[in-house]
């Protein structure tokens, strides 16, 4: 019997210690930290790695990651400058930097940076019609997290950055900015088709002004062309009597000419009177017909006084 019972002291004394072994030993996994009190009363914070606790005596109170917390900022109501309401919400990114702050800083560390953003984004809205507060998210964003991050230093908190997800006005506003947006749209289009259809006529415009300037240009050539040929034509023609009247010049004051003539001439003169009592009912005849020598005298004359022999 007595065996048998330090036996079982003896056990329960081998389970004892394992127990023992096991409350005083601690390991802390990487990117987190674990606060430890003693008797109540903070002692130490734990980072990653193998560490030992008097059982009984030291516990550990609080535990924290130091990883980098997404926490969903729930859906609020807030109103803007032009008394409009619209339903926000959000999502915050914040890292424990003093475990022993964010143990004892605040009762509930979530709730905390929850209200305060919510707060600090209410306050916000307010400064801004829902038309400017639909264009300055990244400055609502920038000031929510400015003002977070100076009061959770007392918490042992940062805060990192803060996201608008959704701005939802009422459905009466939402059917008021889609009108909007629809006629702006076809404002847009009418305004795109009147420029269309402006350069349209400028360019038909300045097509009929190249096309006339081009016309003229031509018509101007071509005047121009048919001037010159008929100026061409005309030293040609005068050219070709010039030389003809030289020729029949020559022609005169070689011998023999003046007799050749003479009897042109006389052949001509008769010639024209004949053809002169064909026409009509008149017939015409000289005076000294009788005389045909006279006539042809007078008409030789002529031409010896265009001589230049004579």
């Amino acid at each position: 019997m007595i065996i048998t019972g330090g036996l079982i002291f003896s056990a329960v004394l081998a389970v004892f210690v394992i127990i023992l072994l096991v409350l005083s030993i601690r390991v802390v996994p990487q990117q987190a930290v674990f606060v430890v009190e003693r008797l109540g009363r903070y002692r130490d914070s734990l980072l990653a790695g193998l560490h030992i606790l008097i059982p009984f005596v030291d516990r550990i109170a609080y535990r924290h990651t130091l990883k980098e917390i997404p926490y969903d900022v729930r859906p609020q109501t807030c109103i803007t400058q032009d008394n409009t309401q619209v339903k926000i919400d959000g999502i915050l990114y914040f890292q424990v930097t003093d475990p022993r702050q964010a143990s004892y800083g605040t009762s509930n560390l979530e709730q905390a940076i929850e209200q305060l953003a919510k707060t600090t984004l209410r306050s916000e809205v307010g400064k801004r019609a829902l038309d400017r507060l639909l264009e300055d998210r990244e400055t609502i964003n920038r000031s929510v997290v400015a003002v977070l991050d100076e009061a959770c230093v007392t918490w042992g908190v940062k805060v990192l950055r803060y996201e608008i997800k959704d701005i939802l006005p009422p459905e009466s506003v939402l059917r008021s900015m889609q009108l909007q947006i629809t006629a702006e749209r076809e404002k847009r289009a009418k305004i795109a088709e009147s420029e269309g259809e402006r350069q349209k006529e400028i360019n038909l415009a300045e097509g009929g002004k190249q096309a006339a300037i081009a016309a003229s240009e031509g018509s101007m050539t071509a005047a121009i062309n048919q001037a010159k040929g008929q100026a061409e034509s005309m030293r040609m023609v005068a050219q070709a009597t010039a030389q003809a009247i030289e020729m029949v010049a020559k022609a005169i004051s070689a011998p023999g000419g003046i007799e050749a003539v003479n009897l042109k001439v006389a052949e001509q003169y008769v010639a024209a009177f004949a053809n002169m009592a064909k026409q009509g009912n008149t017939l015409i005849v000289p005076g000294n017909m009788a005389d045909i020598s006279s006539l042809v005298a007078s008409a030789l004359k002529v031409v010896q006084a265009t001589n230049p022999k004579n």
